[in-house]
């Protein structure tokens, strides 16, 4: 048998799984309505972004129900527990950044629009984009976190296993570490605060320069991403403090009601 009987398996952690399971399926529906209901109609790549980023976040959240619940309970050698476990991390690192270039895509598109008059003035100083310019701008925004995603699928092990799994698993191997936290998920977690704070800025700036209905989407949208990654910063810091029935319920509850708050943001008009 592949898998063992559920050993580890907690009722608080019972619950989490759970509870991540519906936030999987609430995305793979939001895909789906993304793309068949306003990019299927409209065509823009703005609802492309946005229908994709819920495939991405999917998909990186099952790997990590892989990684976090089922990989552990496998009846395999530890040496295979912790190769497929780091692994599982990588893949789920990577589609977790590719979900961010995705946002990045959005505020591209929404920073530089595409449909703008190329003469239009985009400084005091009378400075002008031109769509070329305006089309590397949104390239660039959305290829900064496809190359962390892929920097981290190659990172050395050395660099991102976790402690706890090279001592659970007999793991021989000089692990570098930031204030005992492995190096490379340091850097990580550094790139993900920074990206937490600038896309909800981003939005918050877009809302200021505009009024109405967009002012209230785009002041919608910065706090559902802040709420977003504050529910999944909270996973680890629940996680390092020993609080699981903390951890188990209050981040995923949050994620849940960011896409609430997501979807409504983007469909705002609608719900008036």
């Amino acid at each position: 048998m592949i898998l063992q009987k559920l050993e580890r398996m907690t009722f608080f952690s019972a619950i989490e799984m759970g509870l991540y399971f519906v936030i999987v399926g609430y995305l793979f529906l939001l895909f789906a309505f993304f793309l068949t209901m306003r990019y299927r109609t409209t065509k823009k790549l703005y609802w492309l972004y946005f229908s994709f980023l819920f495939l991405f976040l999917a998909t990186a959240r099952v790997i990590f129900i892989a990684y976090y619940f089922f990989i552990p309970e496998m009846s395999m050698s530890k040496a295979e527990i912790a190769s497929t476990l780091m692994f599982t991390y990588r893949l789920a690192t990577l589609f977790s950044w590719l979900g961010i270039a995705c946002f990045m895509g959005v505020l591209g598109i929404l920073l530089f629009p595409p449909e703008a008059d190329e003469g239009k003035k985009s400084s005091k100083e009378g400075f002008t984009l031109t769509p070329q310019m305006k089309l590397v701008f949104r390239i660039v925004l959305m290829l900064i976190p496809v190359a962390i995603g892929f920097m981290a699928l190659l990172m050395p092990t050395s660099l991102l296993m976790d402690p706890d799994i090279a001592d659970e698993y007999d793991v021989s191997i000089h692990i570098v570490t930031i204030w005992g936290y492995p190096a490379g998920r340091f850097i990580l977690l550094i790139l993900v605060a920074l990206f937490t704070f600038i896309i909800p800025f981003l939005f918050i700036y877009l809302a200021i320069k505009t009024y109405g209905v967009l002012r209230k989407s785009y002041l919608l949208n910065a706090i559902g991403i802040l709420l977003y990654y504050l529910g999944r910063i909270l996973q680890g810091v629940f996680g390092v403090f020993g609080f699981p029935h903390f951890e188990a319920t209050v981040p995923p509850l949050i994620i849940l009601m960011a896409l609430l708050i997501m979807v409504i943001a983007n469909n705002y008009e609608q719900l008036r």
